[in-house]
This record gives C-alpha cells, sequence and structure tokens, in this order.
C-alpha cells in the first residue's frame, strides 16, 4: 500500500506538508469525485471483506468503489497517514420510511481533529447527501456546501446530522415547469451518532449482515453514484441520474434515464469509470 498511489487514484498532485484543513479539504473531495460509493460487488456474485489491503486493491489497483465501510476505512487510512489526528464513528442512519433512525449502528464516519477543532468527514453517504467539504463538529450552526446546507444539531451527548433541501426540477415531468419539491417539509434527517471512538472490527459483523439481510437498501438495489465538480450522478438499477446543484437559485435541475442492461456497463465505464470482472445483475 502506497500512499503515492492512492493519490494517483484520487488525481490528487497539490503538495502535502501540512496535516491542516486545507490539505484535508482538497483530499477528501478528490476522493469523493474519484471513488463512487456503489455496492456492485453485492451484485456480482463478489464477497466484500472488510479488511484495508483488500479495499485498497480493489479501490485503487481495480479503480472500484466501495460502499461507507470501504470508502471510508481507506481514507481513515489515507488520512492517517498524513498524520492527521482520526479516530472512527459509528452512526445510525435515518430511515425516511420508518420515520425513525436504525435500531443498529450501521454507517461509518470518521472524526478529525485540527488545531484542537473537531470536524466530520463521510466520504461514503453517497448521492444528494453527501458532504463535499468537512463539517465543524457544532451544534446548531447552518453550514452552506454545494449540495445544500447541512447542520448538526446536539442533544445530551448524541449528535444528529441534518440537511436542508432545495427544490428539484425536472425536466420531463414538469408540464407546466413548475418546480417538484422532495417531500413535505424542507429539512431531511440524514444519521445520528456519538462521539465515542470505534475500531473497524465493530464493523465486521455489520459487513457480513449487509451482505444477506434481503431487507436492506444495499441488498435491494445495486447502487453507484459519484460526486460531479458540480452535482452528482446516481446510477440505481437501471435508473441513471443526473443532478445539477443549484443551477438556480434553491433549484437542483434532474435528469432522469431508464437503460438497457448493455447501457448499465457503457454507462459504468463512461461515466464512473469502472470495468466489472463480473456479470452484474442489475
Amino acid at each position: 500500500m502506497n500512499i503515492q498511489e492512492y493519490f494517483g487514484r484520487i488525481s490528487y498532485n497539490k503538495p502535502h506538508k501540512e496535516a491542516d484543513l486545507q490539505t484535508l479539504t482538497a483530499i477528501f473531495q478528490h476522493h469523493i469525485q474519484s471513488i463512487p460509493f456503489e455496492n456492485l460487488s453485492m451484485h456480482c456474485g463478489e464477497p466484500i471483506e472488510l479488511d484495508l489491503q483488500a479495499i485498497y486493491n480493489k479501490i485503487v489497483k481495480k479503480k472500484r468503489g466501495g460502499w461507507c465501510l470501504e470508502t471510508n476505512y481507506l481514507l481513515f487510512w489515507a488520512l492517517q497517514e498524513l498524520g492527521y489526528d482520526i479516530c472512527i464513528l459509528g452512526a445510525n442512519s435515518y430511515e425516511p420510511a420508518e420515520k425513525g433512525y436504525t435500531a443498529q449502528i450501521n454507517h461509518i464516519l470518521l472524526k478529525v481533529v485540527i488545531k484542537e477543532e473537531p470536524y466530520i468527514v463521510d466520504a461514503g453517504f453517497g448521492g444528494a447527501y453527501q458532504m463535499w467539504q468537512p463539517l465543524m463538529l457544532i451544534s446548531g450552526k447552518d453550514q452552506p456546501q454545494a449540495p445544500g446546507i447541512f447542520r448538526f444539531m446536539e442533544d445530551n451527548g448524541t449528535w444528529y446530522l441534518e440537511k436542508v433541501k432545495r427544490k428539484h426540477y425536472i425536466p420531463e415531468h414538469s408540464k407546466n415547469d413548475f418546480p417538484h419539491t422532495p417531500e413535505l417539509g424542507n429539512i431531511r434527517k440524514i444519521h445520528k451518532f456519538t462521539l465515542k471512538p470505534r475500531h473497524i472490527d465493530d464493523f465486521q459483523e455489520l459487513n457480513a449482515y449487509l451482505q444477506v439481510s434481503p431487507d436492506n437498501i444495499l441488498r435491494k438495489k445495486s447502487i453507484c453514484t459519484l460526486q460531479t465538480t458540480n452535482g452528482v450522478l446516481a446510477l440505481v438499477g437501471w435508473t441513471l441520474t443526473e443532478m445539477k446543484y443549484n443551477y438556480t437559485e434553491d433549484m437542483d435541475l434532474v435528469n432522469i434515464t431508464t437503460l438497457t442492461d448493455e447501457e448499465v456497463e457503457k454507462i459504468l465505464r463512461d461515466k464512473f469509470s469502472i470495468e466489472l470482472e463480473n456479470k452484474l445483475v442489475p
């Protein structure tokens, strides 16, 4: 494993003498714009190992992506190599359909401390709820970024992350050019977590469970998302969604295309730079 090879994978070639916020932000942005959030292994009959060398080989050498456990663990390794004060945290995702948080921890994120200031870094949420910059760990403060306004709320040692939603303009859906609002209310809860440090081994059971549990969304749908310079690409099953952030004030432009099996493989190659070794069953 080699940090320069990782930098090559994420097309990062700036100086990195200091473990400072500026360097962290730059590496993080290169990471999320180069490494897709994807669970395609699960839909290609490949096991997903929660092992650093296996993750490095998959993401860096084979130029694949990974889900939160993989992509955040790789980022954890890279930032540790660069001398950052970093630890792993565990989160419970919010499930809109259930109107609540998962009972068990099902997400991994990172806490980085720079000059005694804590930041949350998470490269593994994917889609439109992916942060683009480290977030200051501070309660009640609006933190505007390209994807929208993020905000932490802290209550008795538990931290909640939420995002203010924007309207969506979907050209083919709007007969009268009225914007489409994703759902009622403009706050989307993302997850909750505590600051208890975790070890990667704490997630081995989760990694195994997510691959076999028929109930979870990752098992039900093949997902591949990648942050772009102005929005996000998402391939879910046969549906490709291209979102351009804030193309007019407080509104995102959304284009949706339904693909054939052959087009799925081509899109993975052309837009996500992914070449699969085994047959994908979307």
